[in-house]
Formats: structure tokens, sequence, C-alpha cells
């Protein structure tokens, strides 16, 4: 049986669509393939500027260069825990109009009965805010100190039954000091061990760690490897005055922190946001966002190592 003869419609459709596509190859060249995403955003704690309001704010992190900030959310912070439905909003929309987010707020949140605490988290949620870190606790001398951990692990269970349905995940940060709970970083790992990780974990402060577990952070590194939340930074330095040895706060990598431990830490599944601190005297500024530079440089430059 002789073959049909291509319908002249059906040749001509072809010869249109196969001139459009080669004309419009010829001016377009081919798109370039969307980065990927950084496995560590890398942001900064904007307490150092947080009297500014929500454009100045992203217009610093642009110029400095972070993926975004944590969000200081608590009394005398960049948003007052009162006004978190008016005032986050217009944070949140001023960096996404940069390319910038929100990626932690630091709250005062210890417990599901403050009058605040819900109206911080689900205001935080709605926004697409996944994380947020945890007030902080220091030891009285009028209890045994197994009974109060007793009880701020009760507080971070309901706070993780809260977390659960909001989306959330909690991060407890360690500090250093005489008299505050997660100072030994052990007390975080008994506080949070039992609770899914999704839900509770740690803001991991290097500088911190190093201050006070001197050798042995690589040990309680590990130990909170699998509950981490964020990876704090800053540096320090012993001072040696009239009353003894003091630490002091310094720019990243001129004082005691040791960059190996971003070695290990690219070891680790660990994919959350990197925080700069910046405690050591940065000024306001453009010197402030000079020093700011200069540490986010350091910190790039030891990622890559």
């Amino acid at each position: 049986m002789p073959t049909a003869a291509p319908s002249s419609n059906g040749s001509r459709r072809r010869f249109v669509q196969f001139t459009t596509t080669a004309a419009f190859a010829a001016i377009v060249p081919s798109l370039p393939a969307a980065a990927p995403a950084p496995r560590w955003p890398i942001i900064g704690f904007s307490k150092p500027f947080q009297s500014l309001g929500p454009e100045q704010t992203a217009d610093t992190v642009a110029e400095i260069g972070w993926d975004g900030i944590e969000c200081p959310v608590r009394a005398k912070g960049q948003v007052l825990p009162e006004r978190v439905e008016v005032d986050l909003p217009k944070f949140v929309e001023a960096l996404r109009k940069r390319g910038k987010e929100i990626s932690i707020i630091t709250t005062d949140v210890k417990n599901v009965a403050q009058p605040l605490t819900a109206k911080v988290l689900r205001t935080a949620a709605k926004l697409g805010i996944k994380r947020y870190r945890l007030s902080f606790w220091k030891y009285t001398k009028d209890k045994p100190i197994p009974a109060q951990l007793d009880e701020i692990r009760a507080e971070l269970s309901d706070l993780a039954a809260l977390n659960k349905e909001l989306g959330l995940q909690a991060g407890f940060q360690n500090h250093s000091g005489a008299d505050y709970v997660g100072a030994p970083v052990w007390d975080i790992w008994q506080l949070v061990r039992e609770l899914d990780p999704k839900l509770m974990g740690a803001c991991f402060d290097i500088g911190h760690a190093t201050l006070e577990g001197g050798y042995s952070w690589p040990s309680t590194a590990r130990l909170m490897e699998p509950h981490l939340t964020a990876v704090f930074v800053k540096d320090f330095a012993w001072k040696k005055g009239e009353k003894g040895w003091k630490a002091e706060w310094c720019p990243l990598g001129e004082g005691t922190v040791n960059k190996c431990f971003f070695a290990w830490l690219k070891k680790t599944p660990f994919n959350g946001p990197i925080s700069q601190h910046h405690e050591y005297d940065h000024g306001e500024g453009k010197p402030m966002i000079a020093k700011m530079q200069q540490d986010l440089r350091v910190l790039r430059e030891w990622l890559a190592a």
C-alpha cells in the first residue's frame, strides 16, 4: 500500500516550530544551572546593630555578605516579643527582598507557660522561620544541681511538644561562666538526649566550649553532634591583668579557637546555619562592617581548608 503523503499543514507546523526554536536559541544563550544551596548558610547575630530598622538591617547584612541573620526577638532586642506579630514580618520581608533570610530567632523562651512564648513561636512558624534559640538558665545555690536539671528537662520536654505542633526546632546554647547551665556542655546533653533532635537540640558555641573546656572541646563537640541545631562562632584570647587571667573576646583567628573544629565539622552530617557572633569592640557603621567582613573571610577560609 502506498504511503500517504504528509499534509502540507503538518509540514508547515513542524517547520515553524523548528525555526522558532532555532531562532530563540540563537538569541538567548543557554542559561547556567542554578547554583546549589550552600551546605551551611553563614549568618550573623544582629545584636551589634539591633537598633537598626528592617531596611537598614537588610542593607547591612547584604554589605557584609552573610546569607541572613540570627535575630534577637526578646526583651531589649531587635524585635520586642510583644510586637513580634507586627515587626518580625517587616524584617523577614526586607531581608527576602535582598535574597537573605532570618535563619534563627534568639528568644527569652524557657517554658510554654510564659505569656509570650506561644505568640513568638507561632509567629515565627507562620513566617517560615524554623529555628529558635532558647533563653539561658543559671544554677542557684539553694538547690542540688540534679534537681535543677530535672526541672529544666521537664520544661524542655513541654517545649518539644509545642515545637512538634509548629514544625520548629529549638537550640540550647552553651555559655561560659561559673553558674551557667550548659557551661559544662554535658549539662545540655543530659537535658536533650532523650528528646527528638529535630525538635530540641543544641546551638554549639565553639568559643564558649573552648573557653570552658580547653583541650576537651573535641569530646564535647562529638557528644553534641547528633543534636546540633546551629553552630555559633567567636574567638577569645587569655590576657593576664592585675587580678589574674581573663578571657577577652577578639576577632576570629586572633585567639584560642582552633580551626580544626571546622575540619571536623565538615565530616559530620550537620547542614544547619553557622552564626558569627561578635563580642569584641567592633565599633559602629563602616568600621563594624569591615571587621565583620574580615571575620567572614577567615571563617570561609577555615571552611574551605
